[in-house]
């Protein structure tokens, strides 16, 4: 599905991601782990198109991206959850959800949005009894959940996901993975950037990034 293949990346003169390659199979689970600061973050804004300048070559389904825009990445399948989960913070539970939906099928599957919403729900019940909150009275677990579900309301065929279980509480990064094992297990092919191993038992392949760099974890 996602093939890179000698992707730079750069932050004005310094270089912070160096001649990447790696590629995301249909349904796959790929970890990346790294130190802070290790370019984790900087690969993933790369893919979706919205990092620092860079280099290279970017394929999604045997087409090649690197100069496409972040919204037309994501129409065409691409889901991003970033670390800071940028929500609408002035916005319920539930207009941030319905923001993200398309009018139309998404580019995974032929579901009505009002179809995908009472999927999200499912995956996190959670949400179901904060729909009328506001974003900013959420905890950052539930903000957490928010934002991976309004990424789901697209419908993507591939989530990047920045740090998804990192500093939310024990009991909700265990309702954040099992949703997503579920997802993976429904064929929802996954790039997760993570420090700790929450999701990388579970992956079929696990890379480390060091200073820019990738190599083969375990």
């Amino acid at each position: 599905m996602l093939a890179v293949e000698g992707l730079n990346a750069w932050y004005g003169q310094a270089q912070a991601l160096f001649d990447l390659i790696l590629s995301v199979g249909e349904g796959e689970l790929v970890v990346i782990q790294g130190l802070n600061g290790a370019g984790k973050s900087t690969l993933l804004q790369s893919l979706i198109g919205i990092g620092p300048r860079a280099q290279g070559r970017i394929s999604w389904q045997g087409a090649p991206i690197q100069g496409w825009p972040a919204h037309r990445r994501a129409q065409a399948g691409l889901g991003f959850v970033a670390e800071d989960r940028r929500l609408f913070t002035g916005l319920s539970v539930k207009e941030n959800l319905w923001i993200a939906a398309p009018s139309g099928a998404g580019p995974s599957d032929q579901a009505t949005p009002a179809q995908r919403f009472d999927r999200v729900m499912a995956l996190f019940p959670q949400l179901q009894t904060m729909l009328h909150r506001p974003a900013s009275q959420m905890s950052g677990g539930e903000q957490q959940m928010l934002a991976l579900a309004r990424t789901l309301m697209t419908a993507p065929r591939l989530l990047l996901l920045d740090e998804p279980c990192e500093g939310i509480a024990p009991v909700l990064v265990v309702a954040m993975r099992d949703a997503l094992l579920q997802l993976a297990r429904e064929g929802v092919a996954m790039l997760v950037a993570e420090q700790n191993n929450i999701l990388a038992r579970h992956a079929q392949r696990v890379l480390v990034l060091t200073s820019g760099r990738l190599q083969t974890g375990a």
